[in-house]
């Protein structure tokens, strides 16, 4: 939709030196979605991958679990007073038959760029909803020298953040490293969600040996998600929270922050990645 990034005016200052120039900043609109025509929640987004979002919230909240689930995804014709479509609204329609949770009571979800909604008793919806549990079997496993090295392929792979220096990113890894997928978002947990969506669309749930990587820190939300998606590993380049270390801990999830060169610290599930060895050495 060429709707990822926009240009404003901008003063630039450097040295004493004023110049006026355009600068390429990242969108940021709001998304509703609808789930059989009701609304359901709305999210600040960066345009772009809005199905694979909406798939993707939805396997969050315990709605989808595989792509036979899912009926059809479009956006909202007549979505504003004058009829026009602003592509900001979709509606996700389910599979016949298909039983819905009751999430509207627990979460008249209204999420922001930044954080979505969560708390003690988010814990216990987890552990009651999520279809995949948590049991790669062989586990896997990941060197810490290889840990190092995803940070700078995500970024590497970062096309949008190159000229706008304003989104996130969440990435998906094979086990030996390998980049299987990359979204960018100005909201990480949507980031996430667009990675989560793809992957139900093509039939790819559970994500049972895949790591996902993110950007910044790894909230319980992210935690959530990974952990609602089947995969055995997050990492974040900054700190967790504590909410995030407990349901890792209660899941089975590998938590790893604060992945920065050579450092990182594993917060949970430490038999998935070679550290004692790394530690000895040290």
């Amino acid at each position: 939709m060429g709707r990822v990034t926009e240009r404003r005016r901008v003063i630039r200052i450097r040295d004493g030196a004023v110049s006026e120039r355009p600068d390429t900043l990242v969108a940021e609109e709001p998304l509703e979605i609808r789930l059989n025509g009701n609304p359901l929640a709305i999210t600040m987004r960066t345009p772009g991958d809005d199905f694979a979002l909406a798939a993707g919230f939805l396997v969050s909240e315990g709605v989808l679990g595989s792509a036979d689930e899912l009926q059809s995804i479009v956006y909202c014709a007549g979505a504003t007073a004058d009829g026009s479509n602003t592509y900001n609204v979709v509606d996700v329609k389910t599979a016949p038959g298909l039983v819905l949770p009751d999430i509207t009571l627990e979460r008249n979800v209204y999420t922001t760029s930044s954080c979505g909604l969560c708390g003690k008793a988010s814990l216990d919806a987890v552990r009651t909803t999520a279809r995949f549990p948590i049991s790669d079997t062989p586990p896997v496993r990941l060197g810490t020298e290889l840990l190092a090295c995803l940070p700078d392929r995500l970024r590497a792979a970062q096309r949008v953040f190159d000229r706008t220096g304003g989104l996130h990113a969440a990435a998906l890894f094979s086990e030996d490293g390998e980049l299987l997928d990359i979204r960018e978002d100005v909201g990480r947990h949507n980031a996430v969600d667009k990675l989560v969506g793809r992957a139900l669309q093509t039939g790819r749930l559970p994500l049972s040996r895949a790591v996902l990587l993110v950007s910044g820190r790894a909230s319980f939300e992210l935690a959530q998600k990974a952990v609602m998606a089947g995969i055995p590993m997050l990492a974040a380049v900054s700190a967790p929270s504590s909410l995030a270390v407990d349901l890792a801990a209660e899941t089975g999830l590998t938590l790893v922050g604060f992945l920065r060169g050579s450092s990182m610290n594993v917060y949970a599930g430490e038999h998935r990645i070679a550290v004692r060895a790394a530690a000895s050495q040290g």
